[in-house]
């Protein structure tokens, strides 16, 4: 194309940094109409910004062109922009470092940079450190430039579309692997009792809770259960509750006396929270096989709910006090089985804080206990009643629980 000097403009034009005033719609119209674009040039040549305005017009280019002569007053304009159209000799910004600087500065906008014949290989430089394409001045006309401009804009929306998705898959790849900690394989080698596990994450922002549960078999006559919650739905949150798991099965295997485990969780708790008031609730489980009976602790966690005999009753345990809050100790329930044919349930409060209908109600522990005893609650097998329980829990709801639920599920017999 044959370009003006430098500084000159048709008579009687005048390019300032509004919008250029033509339609898209010239008679050089060879481009199918598209998505509407904004455009944001930086040149401070009067001439020049005149010339990409009249090219734009030549075509169906559907492109609102906006006029800045320096970076610094682009900086104020660029909200909103889909494309920078930048020359590299501003006055205020030369070469790559005022590409660098306009990179930053645009944010999600694309960036394509304007040379001249004798700093070609400088535009290929500017695709390197960033921008999208480049432009040789003089050797485009309005049709190259709109579809370099469309096409710039698509590469950049690809790009952060394929940044999305990489965020996306490393957080998923992080809440795979805390919830590979947060459920572990149960260490139990008697075929006495059956154990059936679940877990469902509340899912926030592709993270996952604090909710964990573990079992251990530590001699052939004895095994140890817990189900525990950390206040809180982040990954911080996550990898304390991964921490207390880990703990406390240590705290188990090491063969720590009954009533020293908890206080022991609860130092591990105080010491590795990265807030003073994050708090957890616990409830654990110590089955002697040969007594059939059971020792219960409650630290501010809903109670278990045993099923036998055709009934559902929660286990009478006191409810302690929150670990985290202030150090006591959970005292011990005794719970003993009338027969061998029982189930007993350990579950985190995510399963009861459902809404009941559509009032302020919650499942909470009583609905619960209904639910399990309702008929069709009765007929469900053992190995799918967590998930069931959930099922008619959402239901209830009116749509999916809010917070992570894990459940333990330890039967005999018949298991009820």
């Amino acid at each position: 194309m044959t370009r003006p000097h430098r500084g000159a403009g048709l008579p009687g034009s005048s390019v300032v940094p509004q919008a250029l005033p033509h339609s898209g719609m010239g008679h050089h119209a060879s481009l199918p109409p598209g998505e509407r674009l904004r455009v944001l040039l930086v040149e401070d040549d009067e001439g020049d910004a005149f010339l990409v305005g009249e090219l734009l017009a030549e075509t169906n280019s559907m492109i609102d062109l906006l006029v800045a002569t320096s970076l610094s007053e682009a900086r104020q304009r660029v909200m909103g922009v889909d494309c920078v159209l930048l020359d590299l000799g501003l006055p205020d910004a030369q070469g790559l470092d005022g590409l660098r600087r306009a990179l930053e500065m645009a944010s999600g906008a694309a960036v394509c940079v304007l040379t001249g014949r004798s700093d070609e290989h400088l535009g290929i430089v500017a695709v390197a450190e960033g921008a999208q394409d480049y432009l040789v001045k003089g050797e485009v006309d309005g049709v190259l430039l709109t579809r370099a401009l469309r096409y710039a804009v698509e590469r950049k929306r690809a790009d952060e579309n394929a940044r999305r998705l990489r965020e996306v898959e490393l957080r998923q790849a992080e809440s795979a692997r805390l919830e590979r900690g947060l459920l572990p394989q149960p260490l139990m080698t008697t075929d006495q009792v059956a154990v059936h596990t679940f877990y469902r994450p509340g899912r926030h922002a592709a993270l996952i809770g604090g909710d964990f549960y573990d079992v251990v078999q530590t001699r052939p006559d004895r095994v140890d259960l817990i189900v525990g919650d950390v206040c809180g739905h982040g990954a911080d949150e996550a990898a304390l509750g991964v921490e207390l798991r880990v703990a406390w099965r240590a705290l188990i295997l090491a063969g720590v006396p009954d009533d020293e485990v908890l206080p022991a969780l609860e130092q591990v708790l105080m010491s590795e929270r990265r807030l003073q008031e994050i708090f957890a609730t616990v409830a654990t489980t110590r089955l002697y096989l040969d007594a059939n009976r059971a020792t219960v602790r409650l630290a501010g966690h809903p109670p278990p709910l045993l099923l036998s005999g055709g009934k559902v009753a929660p286990v009478p345990a006191g409810g302690g006090r929150l670990l985290g809050v202030r150090p006591r100790r959970p005292v011990a329930f005794d719970l003993e089985f009338d027969t061998d044919d029982w189930s007993l349930l350990m579950y985190t409060d995510g399963l009861i804080e459902g809404r009941v209908g559509t009032g302020d109600e919650r499942l909470d522990v009583p609905g619960l206990t209904d639910l399990l005893a309702d008929p069709a609650g009765q007929a469900v097998p053992l190995a799918e009643l967590p998930a069931w329980l959930v099922g008619r829990a959402e239901q209830l709801n009116g749509g999916a629980l809010a917070d992570d639920v894990a459940m333990l599920l330890l039967a005999r017999g018949g298991g009820r």
